[in-house]
């Protein structure tokens, strides 16, 4: 994957090499947005560097999982800001591991679901892990190209490059890359992920037949080391100059890597049996055929047993590896009309292959390797706009096969007024834990289980509500109550094992944002509360999360260059923060160790130069006088003072 990353980034730039010298566009590229959406208001200059002077920035079309459609967007916004990291999306409720690439341990929960299915093993592996909802599909009038750099942690860089273009009005395809490679400031946590991705999207000229899929490849792999000794934490926290220099530090082990890889080809089509349009009605009936394979794998490694995992079978060559095979299937029906509204109804199948190629044999007791089998589903959505109101809903439900499991989703949402948007939710659920609750195996010994018959589903019921408005606040408020929650945790003997708890949990969180601005001056504010109504040492999370960022917005140079420049400050309150196990690649629920109620400050300036934009940012610049407390996870500190750069650059050719 590394070959073909620079044989196609050499291709875009060299397909791009002229892009600059070409004439505009009629509209405006350069267009503000408000609060990053499509809506526009032409104030700016004209951009140049665009071929072909009928497209308009409106024509260029990103198309969501969900068919929902928005806008290229070339504007610099401070949502910008938040979404400039590895993920390439809003982290509020996240916080990093010190190497970028590596973990992030979660501030906060959402029990909304939709699938009836087991996840797949190595969850803090999965955060850059694309699934097929996360797969956007594209329309362009004219190629388009962007890149995207940042620097990373001594040795190393993040790029994304993407290009798309329509062959013809109704043929699109794109092609991306994403590659991450950083050596990290301790030792041992050595970073390197790829991301290729493939999109395509064709309907015929009467729109009877549309098709999309996709192909993406990714591979996660990082170095592990344990985190920094108890003897390491107490150096750590004293701020000593020797110890500033963090390469110093003897982490728990140094021999050992876990790796995430993982391939998928998905295709979705239809046809319209029956397609009638005109001024007073919209009749379509259409069959459908949804296709997906996906094969990945997990993988850990180590040289030599380490006694922070505990008694092994083996003392050197330590390998673990699970994989998974699934196959996915599913045919429906779709009506679709004025009065009645958009009706689906579908069957599913779901061949899964899970685990690995022996036996274990532990305490006298036969550990199987395979979880697999085939499981039937049905389900349906609705969509209607009732007069104001938009309603939709969505449910499935597992009719046989292993796994027991069933959802259902109905929103109502209700336009106000052209500023003021609300909108309700209810879901209801009922699945399996995720594969690796239910059967594990390792070299090391407290690390082999078997749960497959004996856990019960985790069933999750949860209401929320939104109000959005740019003039008053966007508050959001969910209430959750979960049976039968699955997590990992420590036994007696502080060994790391899965867990399920019969208590019944109500957890509640509200957050509200909300954008005052004053000239130039802006201070934008998002906080969150959040409580365990029951279930305290189960669900552990900080009560209060806040970002709170005030910044200086201007044109500078006759509009040549747009200027944004502030201070972020982010806070959230000391909690029992869960742990990080390196060969489970997950998180557990410890009760032993409070960490946060840390600030971190970052200073940034950010600039628009046409369709380039220029980040450059000081994070955590408090580091050094606000104490040496913050931590990621117990025993993995959070990043030091650092100054980095990058920038996001677009080409419409």
């Amino acid at each position: 994957m590394g070959k073909f990353f620079w044989i196609f980034i050499l291709f875009i730039c060299f397909y791009n090499a002229n892009a600059q010298k070409l004439t505009p566009l009629k509209k405006n590229l350069d267009e503000r947005v408000v609060n990053d959406t499509t809506a526009v208001s032409r104030t700016s200059t004209t951009n140049k560097g665009v071929k072909n002077e009928s497209a308009t920035i409106d024509m260029y079309k990103i198309i969501s999982f969900s068919k929902d459609t928005t806008n290229v967007d070339t504007t610099l916004t401070i949502q910008k800001e938040y979404k400039y990291n590895y993920l390439r999306k809003d982290n509020f409720e996240l916080i990093a591991f010190s190497n970028i690439g590596q973990a992030y341990n979660t501030l906060s929960l959402d029990f909304q679901n939709t699938t009836t299915m087991p996840l797949f093993a190595a969850r803090a592996r999965h955060f850059n892990y694309m699934e097929i909802e996360d797969v956007n599909y594209f329309e362009a009038p004219t190629p388009l190209t962007e890149l995207m750099y940042k620097t990373a942690f001594e040795q190393g860089q993040l790029l994304d490059a993407f290009f798309t273009t329509n062959i013809s009005k109704q043929f699109n395809f794109s092609i991306a890359y994403k590659g991450l490679r950083s050596l990290g400031k301790y030792q041992h946590i050595l970073t390197s992920t790829g991301n290729f991705r493939f999109t395509t999207n064709y309907t015929t000229k009467n729109d009877r037949y549309q098709a999309r899929a996709h192909i993406f490849m990714q591979d996660v792999l990082n170095e592990e080391n344990g985190g920094l000794t108890d003897e390491g934490v107490q150096n750590f926290e004293s701020g000593e100059d020797e110890f500033l220099d963090r390469s110093v530090f003897d982490p728990n082990f140094e021999n050992a890597q876990n790796t995430l890889r993982g391939k998928r080809f998905h295709l979705e089509h239809q046809y319209n049996l029956l397609q009638q349009k005109d001024s007073l009605s919209n009749n379509i009936i259409a069959i459908g055929q949804v296709i997906s394979f996906e094969d990945k794998y997990y993988e850990f490694s180590q040289d030599s047993r380490s006694d922070y995992f505990g008694d092994s079978f083996r003392e050197t060559t330590l390998n673990d590896k699970v994989t998974l095979e699934n196959f996915y299937n599913r045919f429906f029906l779709n009506y679709k009309n004025n009065i009645v509204g958009d009706l689906t109804f579908n069957v599913d199948y779901n061949n899964y292959n899970y685990g690995y190629n022996s036996l274990v044999i532990l305490n006298n007791q036969t550990i199987p390797n395979r979880l697999k089998g085939s499981v039937f589903n049905v389900g349906g959505s609705y969509k209607k706009r009732i007069g104001q109101f938009d309603v939709n809903g969505e449910i499935g439900i597992n009719l046989s096969g292993d796994f027991n499991g069933n959802f259902l989703t109905a929103q109502a949402s209700y336009k106000l007024t052209d500023d003021l948007f609300v909108k309700g939710t209810f879901n209801t659920s009922s699945h399996a834990p995720n594969y690796n609750w239910l059967l594990y195996q390792s070299d090391y010994i407290n690390y082999n289980w078997d749960n497959s018959g004996s856990y019960d589903n985790i069933s999750t019921q949860q209401l929320s509500f939104d109000l959005m408005s740019q003039k008053l606040a966007t508050i959001s408020f969910d209430y959750s109550t979960i049976t039968n929650y699955a997590y990992f945790g420590q036994d007696e003997l502080g060994n790391v094992k899965p867990f399920q708890s019969s208590a019944t949990i109500n957890y509640l969180r509200l957050k509200a944002g909300r954008e005052i601005k004053y000239g130039k001056f802006a201070l934008d504010n998002t906080i969150m509360y959040q409580t365990v109504l029951n279930g305290d040492n189960i669900i552990n999370i900080p009560q209060i999360i806040t970002r709170n960022t005030l910044y200086f917005s201007s044109d500078l140079f006759k509009k040549a260059m747009f200027l944004q420049t502030g201070v972020i400050f982010n806070y959230f309150t000391k909690y029992n923060m869960n742990a990080y196990d390196p060969l489970l690649a997950e998180f557990y629920v410890q009760n032993d160790t409070e960490l946060g109620s840390f600030p971190r400050l970052d200073f940034f300036i950010n600039a628009k130069i046409r369709q380039t934009r220029i980040f450059l940012k000081a994070e955590h610049f408090n580091s050094s006088f606000t104490g040496y407390n913050y931590y990621s996870a117990p025993n993995y500190p959070y990043r030091d003072f650092t100054v980095r750069f990058g920038l996001v650059w677009n080409f419409f050719l």
